[in-house]
């Protein structure tokens, strides 16, 4: 993708960001923040944060009530297995598919592991959806809990 990005991060995480937002299509980083959130804090800039919830949390929250489950993932990831509420909604066609979401409702988003979420709201939150909370630990800690999940698919049988 071609939107230009400049990082705010941990400082020594720099490198680290830059690759795994190249990973996932964002390779158009034009630097980062010298002394990271704390030069940012220390001028009085605006600050948000990410809401997270863990799997456990998030397996009471399916049996409690009716949630929307996004699942960042690339689709050959999703179709190996996903839970069975996730919509697959990939951080890499967001331009395409962010209109569908209503910016009232609430959105619980996770990826295979929690890096490409965060991604996803944060650019959901710059574009007014702020209802986003964040899976930690992403489908890997969530295959850990009774959450429902298709049945594993090996990716070199999809088509």
């Amino acid at each position: 993708m071609k939107q230009p990005i400049l990082l705010v991060c941990e400082i020594g995480k720099e490198e680290e960001a830059i690759t795994r937002l190249a990973r996932v299509g964002y390779d158009n980083t034009l630097g980062y923040l010298k002394g990271g959130m704390a030069a940012w804090i220390n001028e009085n800039k605006e600050t948000d944060s990410i809401k997270s919830i863990d799997a456990e949390q998030l397996e009471q929250m399916i049996i409690q009530e009716n949630i929307n489950l996004i699942d960042a993932r690339k689709p050959t990831e999703y179709n190996a297995e996903h839970a069975a509420i996730a919509q697959n909604k990939p951080l890499d066609y967001i331009n395409e598919w962010i209109s569908d979401l209503d910016k009232a409702n609430t959105y619980y988003i996770h990826c295979a592991s929690g890096y490409r979420s965060v991604i996803m709201i944060s650019i959901l939150k710059a574009r007014g959806y702020h209802n986003v909370i964040d899976i930690d630990g992403g489908f890997k800690a969530m295959t850990e809990t009774n959450i429902a999940k298709t049945n594993y698919v090996c990716p070199s049988t999809l088509k």
